[in-house]
């Protein structure tokens, strides 16, 4: 006989087993884009949600209960959510945990209105929702549980089996629902990563073997890093030239010759040093020192998906060290890097006990030593380090703003899928008043700012920069990872794309001609201003030439060029 009721250890294991199924799945959901460009992150995002929650749970060890275990799962996920499928699915959790945290056992009646009220509670999550995405096929085991019990179910195997398939229908009808989805072939990614989940839940119920080992004490990279000012981390600072020891393994998608390895030597060697790059028919072992971990992942997923990734602090390392040495206890203090970095100006960020409060403050999501530099110039309390590939949680959001002494703080997320995240902190916040500007790419963050009045009262300026915000049209170049067709344009594998802020403008082999069809796509009668932000793969002689290439086209334009350091994307273009 089967069973049917699920009490929470047995809930504890499907839940682990779930965030395991994703986990294992993270980089073919990442490829499920609309987009073929070198940046899906929905698989990385929704497995860095669940694991976050999945940690505490596997915390709570054998002696548990519905309660604690429903404070891990939602706790953990709405801290660690990151980007919008995430934050949506650490809302389905939170709405699913919210109906069943005071049952001691899960029946079929109560299990079928904790599903209902996971998709009430994500739906209500975000400010429009659309069909065809993760909402739908939650939507859909919802309504295939209320039908299975108006139809008199009773066996939990055959209750569970029976939701899993169907939200396995809806999702391969979401294209359907979603031409973009169609036209690019793929099904909804957070749909699929929902699935995932679901799948190993159900798999753990039915007894399969599964395994349900899950790191109780690291982050989802395994690293942690401290910020600080004090005499020995300046001691480790002088000593160590490249902070941070960076490995990983990469899973070619194509063989890697010997032009490609040389280039990306060269590449390690142009941001860090103690360098071993060795390469097999299909894989790469990658060891490097640098200063920015994220700037090697970059480039190496230009080459496949990652694995066995691994990033030790080694400043940090040496100053635990020297601490040991001279037997202080100083307490060390500062954010943990969770993949996307939280980094402060020290000049502007540290809150000292003797600094009065301010009254504004503030946040910017910014990729790029470039575009981080700009932001602190225009007087930007905290940056965050993220973006594409790399969307900080709702955890690292909440860590900026204690770190920022002003009772008012606005955040700048600079790109769609860190808005929910941002949202999702701002409702945890209760001693500071968190203003999220709805900002979609960087320049539109810059605008932002550049249009604050000290003067004015928050709303004030909060209802001033979302309108300023609306007359920033963003262009981005970058390159196409598989070959497709949107918006009705065929696009090759090695084409170099733009896209604007509704979709692709130009697609071409030659990156200066598609930087320069990009901006004639943004361009309006009363355009008075391009601004030009060169990336991180991009000399500056290049972009000088692209810069005069762009001020002869459009004489009565103002045209501004500055390095935004920024990877993946050669240009980020803005037309106001």
């Amino acid at each position: 006989m089967s069973l049917q009721q699920i009490d929470a250890k047995m809930l504890s294991k499907m839940f682990l087993a779930g965030a395991k199924s994703l986990e294992s799945k993270k980089e073919w959901i990442n490829e499920l884009n609309v987009f073929p460009v070198p940046d899906g992150d929905t698989g990385t995002n929704m497995t860095m949600t669940i694991m976050s929650a999945a940690r505490e749970v596997a915390a709570l060890g054998d002696g548990i209960e519905m309660t604690s275990l429903c404070k891990a799962v939602s706790g953990g996920s709405l801290r660690g959510a990151r980007g919008n499928s995430g934050v949506i699915l650490s809302q389905l959790l939170r709405g699913f945990t919210k109906r069943i945290k005071e049952e001691e056992i899960l029946t079929i009646p109560v299990l079928t209105e904790a599903f209902d009220k996971a998709v009430e509670t994500a739906y209500k999550a975000v400010m429009k929702p659309k069909e065809g995405t993760i909402l739908t096929v939650a939507r859909g085991g919802a309504e295939k549980a209320k039908a299975l019990v108006e139809d008199g179910i009773e066996d939990m195997e055959e209750f569970l089996t029976a939701i899993m398939e169907h939200t396995r229908y809806v999702l391969s009808q979401t294209p359907e629902m979603l031409p973009v989805l169609k036209q690019a072939g793929v099904v909804d990614s957070g749909g699929q990563g929902l699935v995932e989940v679901l799948a190993g839940a159900v798999d753990a119920f039915l007894g399969k073997e599964v395994d349900f080992t899950v790191p109780v004490d690291k982050t989802a990279f395994g690293i942690k890093t401290v910020s600080g000012s004090s005499r020995m981390q300046a001691e480790a600072e002088i000593e160590i030239k490249f902070g941070y020891c960076t490995e990983f393994i990469i899973m070619l998608n194509k063989p890697f010759n010997i032009k490609a390895e040389m280039d990306f030597k060269a590449y390690l060697e142009s941001i860090g040093d103690s360098i071993v790059c060795v390469a097999d028919e299909d894989v790469v072992k990658v060891h490097v020192h640098t200063n920015d971990p994220g700037l090697a992942i970059q480039k190496a997923l230009k080459y496949g998906a990652l694995s066995n990734m691994k990033i030790d602090n080694m400043r940090l390392e040496h100053q635990e060290k020297l601490f040991k040495m001279s037997g202080t206890q100083e307490k060390k203090g500062g954010p943990e890097l969770r993949g996307a970095e939280v980094t402060a100006d020290p000049g502007t960020a540290a809150v000292s006990e003797d600094q009065s409060i301010r009254d504004y403050g503030f946040i910017a999501v910014s990729a790029g030593e470039g575009m981080s530099e700009i932001f602190k110039s225009l007087g930007v309390d905290y940056i965050i380090e993220g973006g594409q590939t790399m969307n900080p949680s709702t955890a690292d959001i909440l860590e900026a703003v204690e770190k920022v002494n002003a009772r008012t703080v606005f955040v700048l997320p600079n790109n769609k899928n860190i808005i929910l995240a941002a949202n999702q902190a701002a409702e945890l916040t209760a001693e500071k008043d968190l203003l999220v500007i709805p900002t979609k790419t960087i320049p539109q963050g810059i605008t932002a700012v550049i249009n604050f009045v000290p003067d004015l009262s928050p709303d004030e300026n909060e209802a001033n920069m979302i309108n300023e915000i609306k007359h920033v049209s963003t262009g981005e170049v970058t390159y196409a990872v598989r070959d497709t067709v949107i918006d009705d344009k065929e696009i090759r594998k090695g084409d170099f794309m733009g896209i604007g802020d509704e979709g692709i403008l130009a697609v071409g082999g030659d990156i200066n001609g598609v930087a320069r069809d990009t901006i004639g796509g943004m361009m309006k009668e009363d355009s008075e201003l391009i601004s030009i932000y060169y990336g991180s793969e991009i000399k500056e002689e290049e972009a000088e030439n692209f810069r005069a290439l762009i001020a002869e086209r459009y004489p009565d334009c103002d045209i501004e060029l500055q390095y935004g350091g920024q990877p993946i994307y050669y240009y980020i273009m803005s037309v106001e």
